[in-house]
């Protein structure tokens, strides 16, 4: 029986695919075998030995300890491209928010309450001072064209938009999916020159950390609008302030408030909405069991953050799965022992990601218990499991 530990309230239609008769789901668990969380942080966490995986019901995972994490051999999942369309539409929200002020004119319609039949002429005649410009013909800048880029870029083609998108590191996949009429940058000095608008859509890394700061913005138009919908860290508040002060920016539209951003003319701090709709919620925690289900019955890794993407199907009767140090000779050295023992590999899967290489073996007939201790006892190794048949 696996122990699933929640961190978090997690939607109960995700957790409804855990097995019942082979799953306990709990919040309280002390030694659990898998963990799902959402926004919880775990650095000062103390994680079991018995902990196996970890599972972020999103994308981000900058409250996972993923260095302690892959020195103990627990893989680290995350659920990319499950909260995409909802980030998507706040995103575009933002835009049409940042450009027609429709916040404030309706805080100002609140204030013509008790005015009775004087209220329709009151509205025409304040109505201009809430005027606003279009997105259609505008520039808008996405930097970062993963699930959620790639969304936000051809939205805003479809809306007549001029769109120019910006990642080096683009994966193939996703450039598929972009639009061929969204325009890509080769670098970022034209593109922000050019932009009306800015979105961003990169992770939050040491080298990302104040991305948006007094140089980049220097060289932006004056009344630019930037959307934040990806992580706080990515501007530097300070130098976003003076420049909302200056007009060099005519709106800051950012998804994490802090307090020096609330309350700020020309600044709209939304609290953190971008993934908070109940579709997105339920495909993150589907996918996140999805994950944790497939990891802990037959070893398979996707989308993990720490460790190499690693699927198989099952081809013999027990799986073994080691986790190791990326160095030579581990595959050798363990196929050679599993020889010497005289098991047969029916099939056998050897990943890298970085420091840390990834097996699944697939043995014809049962394995003897001490394979665990000699396979665990090679140099190298982090972490062995011996998985019964299916």
């Amino acid at each position: 029986m696996f122990k699933i530990q929640t961190l978090n309230k997690i939607d109960s239609e995700g957790l409804k695919k855990f097995p019942l008769d082979s799953y306990e789901i709990a919040s309280d668990f002390l030694n659990p075998d898998a963990i799902i969380v959402r926004s919880q942080k775990m650095h000062d966490m103390e994680l079991s030995s018995n902990l196996l995986a970890i599972a972020r019901a999103g994308s981000g995972v900058n409250n996972i300890p993923i260095e302690k994490c892959t020195e103990k051999g627990i893989v680290v999942f995350n659920t990319p491209g499950t909260n995409a369309h909802a980030v998507k539409e706040i995103v575009i929200a933002g835009m049409l928010i940042s450009s027609r002020d429709i916040t404030g004119a309706i805080e100002w319609a609140k204030t013509l309450k008790g005015k009775g039949a004087e209220v329709a002429a009151l509205v025409e005649k304040g109505k201009n001072d809430f005027a606003g410009t279009e997105i259609r013909g505008k520039n808008l800048a996405v930097i970062g064209l993963g699930s959620i880029g790639v969304l936000v870029a051809n939205a805003a083609q479809a809306l007549g938009m001029n769109v120019i998108g910006y990642d080096p590191y683009i994966s193939v996949a996703q450039a598929w999916k972009l639009s061929r009429n969204v325009k890509k940058s080769e670098g970022l000095e034209s593109l922000i020159s050019d932009a009306d608008y800015i979105s961003l859509h990169i992770p939050l890394l040491p080298e990302t950390e104040g991305f948006i700061n007094k140089d980049k913005l220097k060289r932006m138009k004056n009344g630019v609008r930037i959307l934040n919908f990806a992580r706080g860290g990515l501007v530097n508040n300070q130098d976003m302030l003076e420049a909302i002060k200056s007009g060099k920016v005519g709106k800051y539209i950012t998804d994490f408030p802090e307090d020096e951003l609330i309350d700020v003319k020309n600044i709209l701090a939304i609290p953190h909405l971008g993934a908070s709709t109940e579709e997105s919620e339920t495909n993150c925690a589907i996918m996140a069991v999805a994950q944790i289900i497939d990891y802990l019955e037959n070893g398979n890794i996707v989308n993990s953050v720490n460790f190499p993407t690693t699927q198989m199907g099952r081809n013999g009767e027990t799986r073994i799965v080691v986790a190791n140090k990326n160095i030579p000779k581990m595959v050798s050295q363990i196929s050679a022992l599993l020889a010497q023992e005289g098991l047969n590999i029916s099939n056998m899967l050897n990943r890298n990601k970085a420091e840390i290489a990834y097996n699944i073996i697939d043995i014809d007939g049962p394995v003897p218990k001490e394979i665990k201790e000699k396979i665990s006892a090679i140099e190298g190794v982090i972490s062995i499991r011996i998985l019964p048949p299916k």
